[in-house]
C-alpha cells in the first residue's frame, strides 16, 4: 500500500478545491420544468396562466375556460370546483406566467403575434395591450392606477351569502367529515333543504343522520326559503354581511 505525503496530499486538496471553484454552473434541461410550466389540457407552455383556487392547479385561462363549459371538475385531481360556477373559482397566475416567459425565450413576442394575427385577419381592431411592449416599471412615488376588474362577475340570482357554523353532532352520530368551507353564496328561491342537502354532502353523512338548522332563535323548517328566512331575520343573525345558520346533526326522533 502506497502512501502519499503530506505535502503532496496538500497539493491534492487545493487542486480538488480549485475545480470546485469553477464558474461553470450546472446547467439543467427545460424539460425537467415541464410539469410545472405546460398546461395540463392543452400540453404547451402555459399562456395567460390561471389556477383553480381549490387546489392550485394552473393551466392556461383559454383551455380552463372551456373545460368548465362542460364540466365542474379540476382536470388534475377531479376535485368539485364549483358546484354551479366553476370560473368563480379560478385567479391570474400572474407570477408563474412572468417565469414561464423569463424560461422559454420569444414565447411572449410569438403569442403577441399570435394575437395581432388574429386579430387583423378579421378586420378587428389589435387591442392596446397586444400594441404595446411590455409596461415599465411604475416608481413608487406615482399613483397607482386600480386594478381591473375580473371578468367573472356573480350573477344578481345568487343574492344570499351564507356562513354555516356547525353547533354539534348528537351522541352516537361519528364518522363525518368537518365543513371545510362555510361559506356559501345561493340564490333566494332556494330553501332550507337544499342548503341540508349541501352540508350532507360535504360532511359525507350517513341516512341515519339529519340536519336541523336554526336562524338566531328560530328553528327552520325544510321547505322554508332563503328569501323569506332574511325577511324574519334581525341584525343579531348577520356578521360582517352574512346571513348566519346554525345546524347541528341529530338522530332521527322515534315515533
Amino acid at each position: 500500500m502506497s502512501i502519499v505525503p503530506e505535502k503532496r496530499k496538500s497539493q491534492q486538496r487545493s487542486t480538488s478545491l480549485s475545480d470546485c471553484d469553477s464558474d461553470d454552473e450546472p446547467k439543467i434541461p427545460l424539460n425537467q420544468f415541464y410539469p410545472y410550466i405546460r398546461c395540463g389540457l392543452c400540453c404547451g407552455f402555459l399562456i395567460d396562466a390561471s389556477t383553480i383556487t381549490e387546489c392550485l392547479h394552473t393551466f392556461c385561462k383559454s383551455c380552463i375556460v372551456k373545460h368548465f363549459f362542460y364540466s365542474n371538475r379540476c382536470p388534475t385531481c377531479s376535485i368539485v370546483v364549483h358546484e354551479t360556477q366553476p370560473l368563480y373559482n379560478i385567479r391570474p397566475d400572474r407570477q408563474l406566467q412572468d417565469i414561464v416567459y423569463k424560461m422559454v425565450p420569444f414565447l411572449e413576442e410569438f403569442e403577441r403575434e399570435q394575437m395581432r394575427n388574429f386579430y387583423k385577419s378579421r378586420g378587428l381592431e389589435v387591442p392596446n395591450p397586444v400594441i404595446c411592449s411590455p409596461s415599465p416599471v411604475v416608481s413608487k412615488k406615482q399613483r397607482k392606477e386600480p386594478l381591473p376588474q375580473s371578468i367573472f362577475t356573480i350573477p344578481p340570482e345568487l343574492n344570499v351569502s351564507l356562513l354555516l357554523e356547525f353547533a354539534g353532532a348528537e351522541h352516537g352520530i361519528n364518522n363525518y367529515k368537518p365543513l371545510e368551507r362555510p361559506y356559501l353564496r345561493v340564490s333566494g328561491e332556494a330553501t332550507v333543504r337544499h342548503v341540508a342537502l349541501f352540508i350532507r354532502r360535504k360532511m359525507e353523512l350517513s341516512s341515519t343522520c339529519q340536519v336541523d338548522m336554526a336562524c338566531g332563535e328560530h328553528l327552520l323548517d325544510h321547505c322554508q326559503s332563503l328569501k323569506d328566512i332574511k325577511k324574519i331575520a334581525g341584525k343579531e343573525a348577520y356578521q360582517d354581511g352574512l346571513l348566519v345558520l346554525h345546524f347541528a346533526l341529530v338522530l332521527p326522533s322515534e315515533t
